[in-house]
């Protein structure tokens, strides 16, 4: 399974971005979408999850100006950042875990918040 993300850029504060997330595989034979952060000096940190139900969790520092989705035509994943702060910066990573419980990473996609 291979995942490209995209989306990312400058953007200023209290602005929007919208990160993509092109699956290889069909999402329907996918467990769980996520959406992961990295910013410089700091370890990942799970930032939104999309499970098989259709459940979502979050974590606390993005819950309400942030939506995770997928679209399942098409394959892709979204991550949907609204109310950006400075503190969002960071490389942004998609990562998909499927039935076999097997888990594949993208490349990443950098997200620059300015003041």
């Amino acid at each position: 399974v291979q995942l490209q993300a995209s989306g990312g850029g400058l953007v200023q504060a209290g602005g929007s971005l919208r990160l993509s997330c092109a699956v290889s595989r069909s999402i329907l034979q996918i467990n769980t979408q996520e959406w992961y952060r990295q910013a410089p000096g700091e370890q990942r940190e799970l930032v939104a999850r999309l499970s098989s139900g259709g459940s979502t969790t979050y974590s606390d520092s993005v819950k309400g100006r942030f939506t995770i989705s997928k679209d399942n035509a098409d394959n892709i994943v979204y991550l949907q950042m609204n109310s950006l702060k400075p503190e969002d910066t960071a490389v942004y990573y998609c990562k998909v875990v499927d039935r076999r419980r097997l888990a594949y990473w993208g490349q990443g996609t950098l997200v620059t918040v300015s003041s």
